[in-house]
């Protein structure tokens, strides 16, 4: 074996030299190298190699405290966390390179910082004090205006009891201190978000309401999460199907895709919804369950939408870059989901509630308003007998049991709620021409036959050309085969929502105008949010009245920029 192959062995000089027998005999089977002095002896040691030290008992216990203290130094070099020991005085007698990397700001604060420690420690300790585990005190500092620092002291106790240094520990907390504010910002805005009750709210019509969501829903992602390409499905429960309610920065082709919960087969949101768990795809590209997104989409994050740990939907949320979210941001995602699912869920609640409840409401009043009706009606009847003869008494008692009867068929109108239009028993007679609705093509689809047979009969009244559908799917074929001025829709129908039914109309004609309606403002698909942000013209909350309807046609068909629609239709080459 060649000497540059062989173990190393280190002899530290002393009575053990390299004429030592104990030498000679290590030199034929090692590398042997001597060094004088403890100091030089560990200057070598710091580097590897060394298989063996060899030293005369009375120079290896120096040796040994030296190695001890050299390992020492090395640990508190190496660990992240800034180390110092102060004096009495404040000054630093000693610290590690992570501490001395820190700013003079820093280094001048944690001496700061020990020096009070001190004092607090004085109190504390004493000649009884175990000196093996001393009390410890925690402090913070913020330095360098937006920086965080914690720092541990715990003091070192002599033997008479007194403290005559404090060793402190310093670790840069800004990240978890901003991931800290963050998760409270988030919290807070959350919380605000699912302020749905106050007093405010409860004035704003159910569109309004869910225009208030879904701007407060946006600002928040952007603003808090930095989120920019998002959409948010909510789950129907009788199809299975993620309704797609509020988007921002997607293009229109991921909105039409149709997503079921189910784990397979329906991408990462299907996915989602199915199982609950959130869902980090750092490269789309190689990512089987990835389905479109935004044009140029590298990564994505899923998380599911909860109210009292049921799935209500899913919140996706996507980037140009791959790699760009982790489990900050699914962390962040799910606390703010929650908060979005419990908006969603008191919106319906409320919409819901104003349904039933309005319903409930008028049956009441039919009731309670029954017997004071019969009440005027018999009285103005007894009277008639009493003027016969008189002709202007007899006719005002004519026109007050007229009024009654009226009022009688009104409240019967409201209490068939959203299943009949306010008046419409007034309007008898064909009317004058109206110019802005005299022959003007107009589908009516609503799954009511009273609903939708009423609307038409009044509108052809008014010179109209209706035609009515039953459900949404033939309301989507005669959209698709025939040419019409104004599409009028309810938002819940069998086959398709009133979203489809304007989705249908924008796909073949730019400008058509369309009108949804939905029963005291229930919407369960979120259609008026989603219809609203692409050039909805109105919305109508059932029961309106005649007056509301023509109001409502009338601004549809004003604000349409060509008069006939299928003239304008888009190319045959558009997909449907």
């Amino acid at each position: 074996m060649s000497d540059d192959r062989r173990p190393r062995v280190l002899i530290l000089g002393g009575r053990v030299t390299s004429q030592h027998p104990v030498a000679q005999i290590l030199s034929q089977h090692f590398q042997v190298e001597t060094f004088e002095g403890s100091d030089r002896a560990l200057a070598a040691l710091r580097g590897d190699g060394y298989e063996a030290v060899f030293a005369d008992v009375s120079d290896f216990l120096p040796l040994e405290r030296g190695l001890a203290a050299q390992q020492s130094s090395l640990v508190l070099n190496t660990i992240g966390e800034g180390v110092c020991v102060v004096d009495v005085q404040g000054s630093c007698v000693w610290s590690n390179n992570r501490m001395r990397s820190f700013s003079p700001e820093v280094f001048e604060k944690v001496k700061q910082i020990c020096h009070q420690a001190r004092v607090v420690f004085s109190k504390q300790v004493g000649p009884d004090t175990n000196r093996d585990q001393p009390p410890h005190r925690k402090y913070s500092l913020v330095a360098e205006s937006d920086r965080y620092f914690e720092v541990m002291t715990s003091p070192v106790i002599d033997q008479n009891g007194q403290v005559h240094q404090v060793v402190a520990v310093v670790w840069d907390a800004t990240s978890g201190r901003r991931l800290q504010q963050q998760i409270e910002a988030i919290d807070s805005a959350g919380r605000e978000l699912s302020r749905l009750e106050g007093d405010a709210i409860t004035k704003l019509s159910p569109n309004e309401r869910l225009k208030l969501l879904r701007d407060k829903i946006i600002n928040y992602c952007k603003d808090l999460l930095n989120f920019n390409h998002f959409a948010i499905r909510v789950l129907d429960k009788r199809t299975n199907k993620l309704e797609l309610v509020i988007a921002e920065g997607l293009p229109t082709e991921a909105l039409d895709i149709d997503l079921y919960a189910q784990p397979e087969g329906n991408g990462i949101s299907g996915y989602v919804a199915a199982t609950g768990r959130s869902y980090i795809c750092h490269d789309t590209e190689k990512d089987p369950r990835y389905i479109l997104g935004i044009e140029h989409c590298k990564s994505s994050l899923t998380v599911a939408l909860r109210v009292h740990d049921k799935i209500v939907g899913i919140f996706n949320i996507e980037s140009e870059a791959v790699g760009t979210f982790n489990e900050d941001d699914r962390q962040f995602a799910e606390i703010f989901g929650r908060y979005v699912g419990l908006a969603l869920n008191i919106l319906d609640l409320l919409i819901v509630e104003r349904y039933t409840t309005s319903g409930q409401l008028a049956q009441g009043v039919v009731q309670d308003m029954a017997q004071p009706l019969n009440d005027i009606v018999t009285e103005a009847q007894t009277l008639m007998e009493e003027y016969i003869g008189d002709d202007t008494m007899r006719g005002r008692l004519n026109q007050i049991t007229g009024h009654v009867e009226s009022l009688r068929h009104t409240l019967r109108d409201v209490a068939a709620g959203p299943r009949t239009v306010l008046g419409s028993g007034d309007v008898t007679d064909k009317k004058e021409e109206d110019s802005l609705l005299t022959g003007k093509r107009i589908l009516i689809a609503d799954d009511e036959l009273n609903i939708r047979k009423t609307i038409g009969d009044i509108l052809n009244k008014y010179g109209c050309v209706c035609t009515i559908c039953k459900d949404g799917y033939e309301a989507v074929n005669l959209i698709e085969q025939q040419g019409f001025d104004l599409v009028i829709s309810d938002i819940k129908m069998p086959h398709r929502n009133g979203y489809e039914i304007f989705a249908a109309v924008r796909r073949r004609y730019e400008e058509l105008p369309v009108v949804l309606m939905t029963g005291f403002g229930y919407d369960p698909n979120h259609s008026i949010v989603r219809a609203s942000q692409e050039g909805l013209s109105s919305v109508m909350y059932k029961p309106f009245k005649v007056s509301q309807l023509l109001e409502s046609v009338r601004k549809a068909l004003g604000a349409q920029s060509e008069p006939t629609p299928d003239s304008t239709p888009k190319s045959a080459d558009t997909p449907h």
